[in-house]
């Protein structure tokens, strides 16, 4: 049968077939089960969503793109010292590139601090004024020595593309709360990671809880001022909806859609609250400084807007906000594969007192008991040289820390062999952080998950157990 083109030819659907069958009954029986995932799951209204009472309600990720070396910042190792300019005595894996050299000692000084002691190097000297809030882990591993896999592992707990981010599942599993700002941000420093946009991803879960990016400057977001007047926008959104509405009601292939239709509402209330959030003008003087946002090294006033900006998300609800690293002029962030001296150095001096800042203010004001704060990189580096004066990727035993919800403080936990190389205490994989991280947000791991596939698809897979030693 032949029609004029200007119509549009519906299949059938399951949710259709359901709904049409047996008077319907397939349709509530389907109701019926689907209200109860959700519940389990904590998408629906009227419950928090919750396994156990959280510790921390927000999280803001510090993503050390690209690698910081774990020998050179939180993990002294006086052999390396001893040995400099030596043959490396182990025997060395395959890293990325495998021209590797002599055994390379640190060029920074390591010294403890505060009342817990727990040494820093002199890479870090404002961070190290915060050693009694910290829980440093120098047991990681990564199952990946490249970036791309490597961060895709970081974020979303499986190395390929595809998969949700960390803050897509805080998003899909306990909501936001706030009205007007998305519940995953990444505040954009200027470097999108090796993987690009697929590291926020919100992949088979629905498309609201992917991260929304925004710049640290005054804009934020492109096109964030309204493009007509408010009350004829607003009936323009008006009729979009009933349009949308409509369209997924006859297709009944609603997910995308009403997904699209939440977006256009928060993009519309966001042009309202964007703007406010970026002025930065009524924090005191004594914040700015305390951040270093008038530095004069440009890296360090964007990083220390970017954690201005995540405190204010943070008070404005929102659940997870990632911070990536700013460009800095001849290098290529944390991997410094030569240059480590400078490379390193620069990129310390960019993040250290923004960081520092950030948990000093988070402290004073009474929200870091309830903010989780994780310093990450996708895997640490060689304690032997790359060439004479850089280091090559190790995936076998680096250093990530994390901060205020819920953790011991003042704490190390797990152990690398005497030359930083590879764990021999408490080894932890990324799906046994993940799995820390969800429990401390109230979240049972096992429990958060979404059908896809023909399984039912969780941020640790199959794997993971909560590391209890890292809980205050």
């Amino acid at each position: 049968m032949h029609h004029c083109g200007q119509f549009q030819s519906l299949g059938v659907t399951r949710r259709e077939m359901l709904r049409s069958c047996a008077c319907g009954f397939g349709s509530l029986a389907f109701g019926g089960l689907t209200a109860d995932v959700l519940a389990k799951a904590g998408v629906l209204g009227g419950s928090s969503g919750l396994h156990h009472p959280a510790t921390a309600k927000n999280i803001i990720f510090l993503f050390m793109d690209g690698g910081v070396s774990q020998v050179d910042s939180f993990d002294p190792k006086p052999k390396l010292q001893a040995l400099n300019g030596q043959p490396f005595p182990m025997a060395k894996e395959r890293t990325q590139f495998n021209e590797n050299g002599l055994t390379l000692g640190s060029p920074w000084k390591f010294a403890q601090h505060g009342s817990s002691g727990l040494p820093v190097s002199d890479l870090f000297p404002h961070i190290a004024t915060c050693t009694d809030d910290l829980c440093v882990i120098r047991s990681m591993t990564s199952k990946f020595s490249e970036h791309t896999n490597a961060n895709y592992f970081l974020h979303t707990g499986h190395g390929m593309a595809g998969r949700p981010s960390m803050g897509a599942w805080m998003s899909y599993g306990l909501g936001n709360d706030s009205d007007e700002l998305p519940g995953f941000v990444v505040l954009n420093g200027g470097l999108v990671p090796p993987g690009g946009q697929d590291c926020f991803s919100s992949g088979f879960l629905p498309v609201v809880h992917q991260g929304s990016r925004f710049r640290p400057d005054d804009g934020g977001l492109d096109c964030v001022e309204p493009a007509v007047e408010g009350l004829r926008q607003r009936r323009m959104l008006d009729t979009v909806k009933v349009l949308d509405n409509e369209f997924a009601r006859r297709l009944d292939h609603a997910d995308v859609i009403e997904a699209s239709i939440r977006n256009q509402e928060l993009a519309f209330r966001m042009q309202a609250s964007v703007p406010e959030l970026m002025e930065l003008a009524g924090e005191s003087a004594a914040t700015h400084a305390l951040y270093g946002t008038d530095s004069t090294y440009m890296p360090t006033s964007i990083f220390a807007r970017e954690c201005l900006l995540a405190r204010r998300m943070v008070e404005r609800g929102v659940r997870f906000i990632e911070l990536t690293c700013p460009v800095i002029a001849g290098h290529d962030r944390w991997d410094q594969h030569t240059g480590l001296l400078k490379g390193h150095g620069d990129n310390a001096l960019a993040v250290d007192q923004p960081i520092a800042g950030l948990l000093k203010d988070l402290k004073s004001r009474g929200m870091l008991d309830e903010t989780l704060v994780l310093w990450a990189g996708e895997f640490g580096r060689t304690p032997f040289a790359q060439g004479t004066d850089g280091r090559d990727h190790n995936p076998f035993g680096y250093t990530v820390w994390m901060a205020g919800g819920g953790v011991k403080p003042g704490f190390a936990y797990g152990q690398t062999d005497e030359f930083g190389y590879k764990v021999v205490e408490h080894p932890l994989e990324m799906y046994d952080l993940h799995a820390t991280i969800l429990h401390l947000m109230g979240i049972d791991h096992r429990k958060l998950t979404f059908p896809f596939g023909g399984r039912d698809m969780r941020l640790t897979d199959v794997h993971g157990h909560v590391v209890r030693d890292l809980l205050a």
